[in-house]
């Protein structure tokens, strides 16, 4: 699916929202979301390609799955927390959506510990 036909899908669901949102704002929300999930779902295959690169380079570059592991936590962290947030302010809770980006960062920091770690070792072998 190309990008065209899924901007109209967004912007078609992001019109029909802010219509229904004067009558029903809960359901508003419940069709953002499944726009959403309609959006995403398109994308798995364009994402399975990337994956499907980024392995072969690793296998090229002889590196670890310890490598990547972090980085596709890292990245399903930002999606997600991204998406989250997004969500939250669409239904009036901006604070919420404040604290879930903090504690997002902080979580993709955490889980790209092991990778600095291992750059840290490369350095100290190197020197």
């Amino acid at each position: 699916m190309d990008i065209f036909k899924l901007a109209a899908l967004a912007v078609t669901a992001a019109l029909c929202a802010l219509v229904i949102r004067k009558q029903v704002p809960e359901l508003a929300v419940v069709l953002a979301l499944t726009a959403g999930c309609l959006l995403l779902g398109q994308t798995v295959e364009a994402f399975s390609a990337v994956r499907g690169l980024a392995d072969r380079l690793s296998r090229a570059g002889q590196l670890s799955s310890e490598v990547w592991t972090p980085v596709w936590k890292t990245v399903g962290i930002g999606i997600v927390t991204r998406l989250s947030a997004a969500v939250c302010r669409d239904a009036g809770e901006g604070s919420v959506a404040a604290f879930l980006e903090t504690a997002g960062a902080v979580l993709a920091l955490l889980c790209a510990l092991p990778l600095m770690e291992a750059v840290l070792e490369t350095l100290g072998a190197l020197l």
